[in-house]
């Protein structure tokens, strides 16, 4: 029962708590550095993702994360910076895509990154850039017979009149996603090593993962992730509507779906840079100065995290409470 009360008080003290330091004792305010980072584009080689009019979400992921990554490393010469992938194939040169995203996932735990990034692009509607479709604008009378020989009847009934008409697939504008704060035990088992069998967090000085102890900590740690995660994509929402870009805002994700987000040990955000299926928002995509602001909004937002995480201020927890919504 002592047991019960304990881990109910420090999850409660916990979720009240914005935690960027390596030890799980937030009044130490200590810093948090940046050193290693994640960047993951989306899809690759048999995985396409969602196509486009003149593209595919694997491409743009790939270009987009390049010269992200190139923007990060030369504002930040220091920080060390991981590719899930640089050409056009599946991660790891495999050729199935479930064992690609766990690859994805194991890279960046053994990798020991303190940050992951996944870079992605959205798609919505029945086709790229618009579809036919039908509508009813009139009746008409049809004449119909039912029965045979004398029980055979005349009738006249009313039929439809259709139109095909274009629908334009409107849909535009970004969000960025992270692992669901309900689904949080689901991120713990990566956090306490169960899925792997070893402990991929273990410079967080989590010992012995059996003792209540060593869950209680590592709780702990998934509500850090969770918090550090939602502070991000916020960021990076803000960025993007402050360019004037539609922003559906900061979302989260349960087990039905993005898998890497829960199986990263580290704060995790996945990117919708925009809608492929939207004809303008593509060509913007795929144009360099497009490609550009995608990369300067994101680059901003990192560089604004990591200056709050690398600040005694910015681990004790002063930054504003980010708002997320669920889908």
């Amino acid at each position: 029962m002592i047991k019960k009360i304990l881990l109910v008080s420090v999850i409660f003290i916990a979720s009240g708590v914005v935690f960027a330091t390596n030890d799980p004792n937030p009044s130490k305010a200590k810093a948090f550095a940046v050193k290693t980072i994640i960047i993951d584009p989306g899809h690759g080689g048999i995985d396409p993702g969602a196509r486009g009019l003149i593209s595919t979400e694997s491409q743009l992921a790939l270009e987009i994360s390049m010269k992200f990554g190139k923007a990060v490393q030369a504002a930040f010469p220091d920080v060390k910076i991981i590719y899930t992938r640089t050409s056009d194939i599946l991660p790891g040169n495999l050729h199935n895509v479930q064992q690609a995203l766990r690859y994805r996932a194991e890279l960046a735990n053994n990798s020991k990154a303190d940050l992951y990034i996944s870079i992605h692009c959205n798609a919505a509607g029945q086709r790229a850039g618009g579809w036919y479709a039908k509508r009813v604008i009139g009746h008409k009378p049809k004449v119909v017979y039912s029965g045979t020989g004398k029980r055979r009847k005349k009738k006249v009934i009313n039929t439809p009149i259709y139109e095909s008409y274009y629908v334009e697939n409107k849909r535009k504008g970004t969000e960025t996603y992270i692992w669901a704060a309900d689904r949080s035990d689901d991120k713990e088992k990566f956090v306490q090593g169960e899925e792997y069998g070893e402990n991929v967090v273990d410079t967080l000085n989590i010992l012995d993962l059996n003792s209540p102890e060593a869950r209680i900590r590592a709780q702990l740690y998934t509500k850090y992730f969770f918090r550090n995660s939602a502070y991000l994509a916020y960021l990076v929402e803000d960025m993007f509507k402050q360019s004037g870009r539609d922003s559906y805002g900061v979302k989260q994700r349960n087990n039905k779906g993005i898998w890497v987000l829960q199986a990263t040990g580290m704060p995790s955000i996945l990117v919708e840079t925009g809608f492929i299926t939207n004809k303008e928002e593509e060509e913007y995509l795929n144009s360099d100065s497009g490609q550009a602001e995608v990369v300067n909004n994101i680059l901003d937002a990192f560089t604004k995290y990591k200056q709050e995480m690398e600040t005694p201020k910015g681990a004790s927890g002063s930054r504003p409470a980010p708002g997320t919504s669920k889908k």
